[in-house]
């Protein structure tokens, strides 16, 4: 893992006028989140947790109350006002979702519960078989690691793990047999994403190859733009917590002829047009897709979350996240013995902090941030299990930064961390 270096270009930033101020107003913005208005023990809150789920504006939380408080119904079943109502609002929620991920159409987007279920829609679903191959990476979070574990033991099929984002190792490891490539497109261990030549090039390799791709897009979704057709891939995974939505919300995109010819994952009520005691006729995606009584405030509130993002634009959101992690990496540079994990430079890393100090446990340093100052980190192995055993490793501390943290909070996150480490 690299070590931190002292950097006299980089370090000028903890002395220097902000930017950040240029490209979002964070103190606006901070204000449409009440949970960073609370103090606990007299001191604010600081939320460094953000790549394991990230706050809600008021915006979302008004847009599920709406909907318990004006039209409390089913979606799709009933004809009178208060059903038709949920009705219009979910096919609304789908489209913001559409123009979220630019998908061509507004029945390539599924709802799901998150970016697992909709990884394991798509292993069950694909129809995958004895000998069919499918490729993963080597720092793919367990939500797109153990439904292919599963799939081996269930359908025989072949896992083969290939370097993140190397193009090349790529070439090598698929083959005529391989019918999915899913990769993560944004690491929640340590923040790099696959450059997009990189990229490009890979999907190039599995389309020529006859192979569909999935990207695990919980860590890029939030953070950066995403153009699906731009990007030419199959399908497409996203948590709604992680970008400002409820929880127990996500998205899946997939290409509408694929949905066409895959079969449903989870069958019942609303995936079918008719039944007898022997058959079913099922609906056209997504609808097929979406068994039982859906969570409509959810759904309302992730159309929410998203207009919020893409009236705010990705883009600053990134390059505002960028300046923190330099602000934090300058800081880092102070203290002796921190290492961090993958990249050096903050601008690979996005919003996102894995470290480790050498003799300190990164759960009792998380537990002294939080018992102290209200700083809140996670530590652990991230849900990357695999990746930490593979290096030898327990875990690390993680600081994952969002559009509403500040440079304030990163300078007393520097401040309390150098007292903490005395004393542990």
């Amino acid at each position: 893992m690299p070590k931190i270096k002292q950097n006299p270009k980089i370090k000028k930033l903890l002395y220097s006028t902000s930017k950040i101020s240029k490209m979002l107003n964070v103190n606006k913005i901070r204000k449409d989140f009440p949970i960073l208005h609370k103090k606990i023990n007299g001191m604010p809150i600081v939320y460094f947790d953000n790549a394991c789920m990230s706050l809600r504006p008021i915006q979302v939380i008004e847009a599920q109350n709406q909907y318990y408080n004006e039209f409390p119904a089913c979606a799709g079943r009933s004809n009178h006002k208060l059903a038709k109502r949920v009705t219009e609002e979910i096919i609304k929620s789908r489209h913001t979702i559409k123009k979220f991920l630019n998908s061509k159409r507004d029945s390539e987007i599924v709802f799901t519960r998150n970016t697992t279920e909709s990884i394991n829609l798509v292993a069950n679903s694909l129809g995958l078989k004895t000998s069919d191959e499918v490729i993963t990476t080597d720092k793919e979070h367990n939500s797109n690691l153990l439904p292919w574990q599963a799939a081996v033991k269930k359908r025989g099929i072949n896992h083969t793990i290939a370097e993140f984002g190397n193009a090349e190792d790529l070439k090598k490891k698929i083959s005529k047999r391989t019918r999915l490539v899913s990769m993560v497109h944004s690491s929640n261990l340590d923040g790099t994403s696959i450059d997009a030549k990189d990229m490009r090039e890979m999907i190039k390799i599995a389309h020529d190859h006859g192979a569909l791709v999935m990207l695990d897009g919980a860590q890029s979704a939030p953070h950066k733009e995403i153009d699906v057709r731009k990007l030419d891939v199959d399908f497409f995974a996203c948590s709604g917590h992680k970008m400002l939505g409820p929880s127990g919300t996500g998205i899946l995109y997939a290409k509408l002829h694929i949905l066409e010819k895959m079969e449903p994952f989870i069958v019942g009520g609303d995936t079918v047009v008719d039944t007898t005691y022997t058959t079913a006729k099922f609906e056209k995606p997504p609808e097929k897709f979406e068994a039982g009584l859906q969570n409509y405030a959810g759904i309302i509130g992730l159309a929410a979350a998203a207009k919020y993002i893409m009236k705010i634009g990705r883009s600053n959101i990134k390059k505002h996240e960028t300046r923190l992690n330099e602000r934090i990496t300058a800081g880092l540079s102070d203290i002796g013995g921190v290492s961090i994990i993958g990249p050096g430079e903050a601008e690979q890393r996005g919003g996102i902090i894995s470290f480790n100090i050498s003799e300190k446990d990164p759960h009792d340093i998380a537990l002294m941030l939080d018992q102290t100052a209200n700083i809140m980190i996670r530590s652990g192995a991230h849900c990357v299990h695999s990746w930490f055993n593979a290096h030898k490793m327990k875990g690390s501390a993680r600081a994952s930064l969002y559009l509403y943290n500040t440079e304030e909070e990163c300078d007393a996150f520097i401040e309390n961390l150098k007292k903490i480490i005395k004393i542990i």
